[in-house]
Parts: structure tokens; C-alpha cells; sequence
């Protein structure tokens, strides 16, 4: 046996609801007993608090791989700055104006390349972990 209940809703509410019940084609009367029966379960607040630690468990877990790729890009920036500066000799003052135009020419190639690799989906990151271990990769 059922107990009628009558009450108002708010208009936007109201065709929440309509449009809800009808996505699910269900009656408007099962989402509202199915959502006061939410709220007044005594482990409703268990359910979000155990969906909010698993939100913040995938973040922590997205933020722990971001430390580690920014971290891998310092070093191989670090590393390459250093061979650099120890292999490369000044230039004379007559190459400067040549060796401009080629490093332009070089910087274009390379910004064309970045784009391949980015718009690829391929990473610094995953070219290291296949390097170091490449059954894993697999």
C-alpha cells in the first residue's frame, strides 16, 4: 500500500524533473521516491564521501604522473643545455649573421616536429619508459 503525498516544486525544478523521467522513461513518481530514499539513507553521506576519496584517489594518481613527466623535461632540458654550452664553440663575428638565419631555419623545423610529435600523442615520457623497459610498454 501507498501514502499520497502532495506537494509543490519550484517551475525549474518541476521540469527538471519532467525531463529526467522522461530520459528514463520512468514515472516522475519513481525518480522522486528513488531520490528521497537516497537522501534519507542513513549511508548516503558513506557513498559520497567514498565516491569523492575515489575522485581525489584518480587525481592524486593524474597529478603523481604530471610530477613526474615535468620532472623528466627539466632533466633533459638540464642536460641538453649543459652538451650545449660545453660542445659549442662562440661563433666569429663574419658567421653570426649566416648562423642566425640557419638557427631561425632550425628553430621552424623544429617547432614543425614539436607539432607532429604533440598532435601524434606521443610523449618524452613514453619514448623513455619504452627505452628502459620495453616489455612492460608492450
Amino acid at each position: 500500500m501507498r501514502i499520497k503525498h502532495t506537494f509543490r516544486l519550484p517551475p525549474k525544478l518541476s521540469s527538471h524533473l519532467v525531463d529526467y523521467a522522461a530520459r528514463k522513461r520512468v514515472t516522475q513518481a519513481l525518480v522522486v521516491e528513488t531520490a528521497l530514499a537516497s537522501y534519507l539513507s542513513p549511508d548516503s553521506s558513506e557513498r559520497m564521501e567514498a565516491a569523492l576519496t575515489r575522485r581525489l584517489d584518480r587525481m592524486s594518481r593524474q597529478l603523481e604522473r604530471l610530477e613526474r613527466d615535468v620532472e623528466i623535461s627539466n632533466e633533459a632540458i638540464s642536460l641538453f643545455v649543459q652538451f650545449w654550452l660545453t660542445t659549442t664553440p662562440p661563433l666569429p663575428e663574419s658567421e653570426l649573421k649566416a648562423a642566425r638565419i640557419l638557427g631561425q631555419s632550425r628553430h621552424a623545423d623544429f617547432i614543425a616536429a614539436l607539432g607532429e610529435r604533440v598532435g601524434g600523442h606521443r610523449s618524452l615520457a613514453g619514448d623513455i619508459e619504452q627505452q628502459i623497459d620495453p616489455i612492460d610498454s608492450d
